[in-house]
Order: C-alpha cells, then sequence, then structure tokens
C-alpha cells in the first residue's frame, strides 16, 4: 500500500515514480481515484527493511541531476542520430540501385539495413523514455513512428513490456526480459539450484552456453518477436500501432521489390532481421545476464538497478554501437534522461555507490559479451548439481 498528497510521495515509490515521469503533476491527476488515504503524522513512510539514509542520498543525487541541467535534452542530438539512420538506409538502396543484386552487394545492403535497424531501435527507446521531448505526447507520437514506420514494430508491446523491466529488473515472474528462465535457460545462481532440487528440466541447462548460440542472438527476433509484435498488436486491438507496422513493410516491399524481385525481397529482409537479433540480443543482455537474478527482494530502488545492472567501458565506438546503454546503471537510475548525458552523471553515480559499498561494474565490451556465456555455464552447472545430488 501506498500513500501520497498533492505535494510530495511519502512513500518510498516516491523512487521509480520519479523516475518514469516527466509531468508529475498530470500523472498525479490520473491516480487520484487511487489515493487510499495519508499517513498520520510521526508515522513511518519507508519500510523497515530498506536503507533510509540511500534513499535521501539518492533522492539528493537526483536534485543535483535537476539543478545541472542533466535531464535537458539537446535535441540536435537527436536531430543528428535521426538523420544518420535515414542516410544509411538510402545508402543501403543505392547500394543495390547502382550494382545490382549480385552477392557482394546484396550482402552490403543487408548490413547496412541491420545497422539501421539497430540504430533505429536504440533511438525508438530513446523517444519510449521520454527523453527527447519535454512533452509526453510528442515523445510518444515519434515513438510510433520510428518504431512503427522504422522497424515494424507497436509501440505499445514495447511499452507494456519494457516498463516492467526497469520497474524490477532481473526479479523473477515481474521482469520480462527473463522469461526465458525456466523454459530455455536456467538463469541466476539461486533460481538455478532452486529447478535442480525441484527436479524440473526443461532443457539440458548445462549446455545452455552452447546452446545459446542457436537459440539465442540468431533467432529471438526473426523466429519470435516477428509473428509475436502481429499477436500483440492484433489481441490487443492496436489499430494506430497496426497501421504504423503496415506502412514499414508497404515501404520495405515498394522499395526493394522492383531491384531484387518478391523472393529477393524476401531473403533480404529474413537476412536483415537476423543481423538485428544478433546484434540487439548481445548488446541488450550483456548488462543483466551476467547480473543477480532472483525472485524481488524489495530493495531501494538504487540498490534493485545496481544488483541487476552492469556498464561497458565508454569509448565513441561502444557509445554508438549500444545506443550509449553501455551506460546501462545510468540509464536504469534515470531512465528519462537523455543519453548523451549519461557520461556526465556516471561519476556521480559510482561517488555514492563507493559510500554505500555497492559494487559499480563496467567492463570491456568483449568482456561483457563472454560473461554472458560464462554466467549460463556457471547457473548450468548449479542446476546439473542440484539436480543430481540435492
Amino acid at each position: 500500500m501506498w500513500s501520497w498528497d498533492v505535494l510530495h510521495w511519502t512513500d518510498v515509490t516516491q523512487d521509480p515514480f520519479t523516475a518514469f515521469h516527466i509531468d508529475k503533476e498530470l500523472v498525479q491527476k490520473h491516480m487520484k481515484c487511487l489515493l487510499i488515504g495519508e499517513l498520520a503524522p510521526g508515522e513511518p513512510c519507508m519500510e523497515p527493511s530498506k536503507n533510509a539514509a540511500l534513499v535521501e542520498d539518492f533522492r539528493a543525487l537526483r536534485s543535483t541531476v535537476e539543478q545541472m541541467g542533466l535531464l535537458k535534452p539537446n535535441k540536435l542530438f537527436f536531430f543528428a542520430v535521426l538523420v544518420h539512420i535515414l542516410l544509411i538506409d538510402v545508402l543501403a538502396w543505392l547500394n543495390l540501385y547502382y550494382f545490382g543484386p549480385s552477392l557482394i552487394p546484396f550482402l552490403i545492403t543487408a548490413l547496412l539495413l541491420g545497422t539501421v535497424q539497430a540504430q533505429a531501435g536504440w533511438l525508438q527507446h530513446d523517444f519510449g523514455h521520454l527523453s527527447v521531448f519535454s512533452k509526453s505526447k510528442w515523445n510518444h507520437l515519434v515513438h510510433k513512428f520510428v518504431i512503427g514506420h522504422l522497424k515494424g514494430a507497436p509501440a505499445s508491446w514495447w511499452n507494456h513490456l519494457h516498463f516492467q523491466h526497469h520497474a524490477k529488473p532481473n526479479c523473477f515472474r515481474k521482469d520480462p526480459d527473463i522469461n526465458m528462465h525456466p523454459l530455455f535457460f536456467a538463469l541466476g545462481k539461486k533460481l538455478s539450484v532452486e529447478l535442480g532440487v525441484k527436479k524440473k528440466k526443461y532443457m539440458p541447462y548445462n549446455h545452455q552456453h552452447k546452446y545459446f548460440f542457436l537459440i539465442g542472438p540468431p533467432a529471438l527476433i526473426p523466429l519470435y518477436f516477428q509473428w509475436y509484435i502481429f499477436y500483440f498488436a492484433v489481441q490487443r486491438r492496436q489499430w494506430m500501432d497496426l497501421a504504423w507496422m503496415i506502412s514499414f513493410y508497404v515501404r520495405f516491399g515498394m522499395t526493394y521489390i522492383p531491384l531484387l524481385g518478391i523472393g529477393g525481397t524476401i531473403s533480404i529482409f529474413i537476412l536483415v532481421r537476423f543481423l538485428e537479433s544478433n546484434w540487439f540480443v548481445w548488446v541488450t543482455q550483456m548488462n543483466h545476464i551476467p547480473m543477480h537474478i532472483n525472485y524481488d527482494e524489495n530493495k531501494e530502488w538504487m540498490s534493485t538497478q545496481l544488483q541487476a545492472t552492469c556498464n561497458v567501458d565508454q569509448s565513441f565506438f561502444n557509445d554508438w554501437f549500444s545506443g550509449h546503454l553501455n551506460f546501462q546503471i545510468e540509464h536504469h537510475l534515470f531512465p528519462t534522461m537523455p543519453r548523451h548525458n549519461y557520461s556526465k552523471v556516471a561519476p556521480l553515480v559510482l561517488s555514492l555507490c563507493k559510500k554505500y559499498g555497492i559494487d559499480y561494474q563496467s567492463k570491456p565490451l568483449f568482456t561483457a559479451f563472454a560473461d554472458i556465456v560464462h554466467s549460463l555455464k556457471e547457473s548450468g552447472e548449479l542446476w546439473l548439481d542440484a539436480y543430481l545430488h540435492k
């Protein structure tokens, strides 16, 4: 149960509420019907299991961030990101138009289009998090254009899943991003042992670090997302999202069927989704899969995010390749912060982590990739040991 008044939140849920919304007064108006009551003076406004000092220090950090202007976007930055995506898209078409549909131009165009899809994925993420415009409605509108027309996916589907992930990252049964446990993978040390003790075996988890290369990066988008997004849009009656999605496929067909024919267009589309899927899975999982995965432990906002999240070292390439999600810690603490400001807040976050002995991890890109495999191997071995001996 939570309570609030018109001036401020009195429960620890202030932190996720503040993190997710850019127009808090508007949101509170819609939440008046949920008001249960107000705490009496002197009543504790926080559960005793939470570290009150850490909560207050994080809120002070949040105030500092706001005063420094780190939540204000540079619209020119995001315009440049959009332009560079559109230029690569045009270059992909020009490559086939001038050099013909032989193998090398075909593969180069597929690589360029895969890059377009990956980079548009990071850009739609910015708009979905309300990081570009000061008004939510403009973020939502452009979000539909980028994810719908440039990528062929529904904005409502992304919103439905992604904000659950941010609220409870790596919390089993609350974070949809780890729903592959236990059907396909055994994730996390404690959850893997629990599966083994219960003698559950949906897959040979002790080999999951091997079959990850088959059913993980190459398959997620072409074999799952590609059909599920249509099911989601129709089942939820998200007709506007469906219209944006259809516009993507119409544009793609009109662009490439004259150059490649129907068969060639289908082939390059499948290859593009394959490339995009590999890019997407390695980047999105490197920050979370190697981290703590368990049931919800009801910790403070900062502790919840840090135990489930790690960074990848900054470089121009890493920033571009991951859409600045190499700063995953800062992104999870301040989801509406424009990504070009993550590097500016990172030293402040690191300082607060050191004060409270919170592990702040940052690693090289390929180390982060390898850690996905290593963590899957470790949890698979823990499952096998528990399955055979406990």
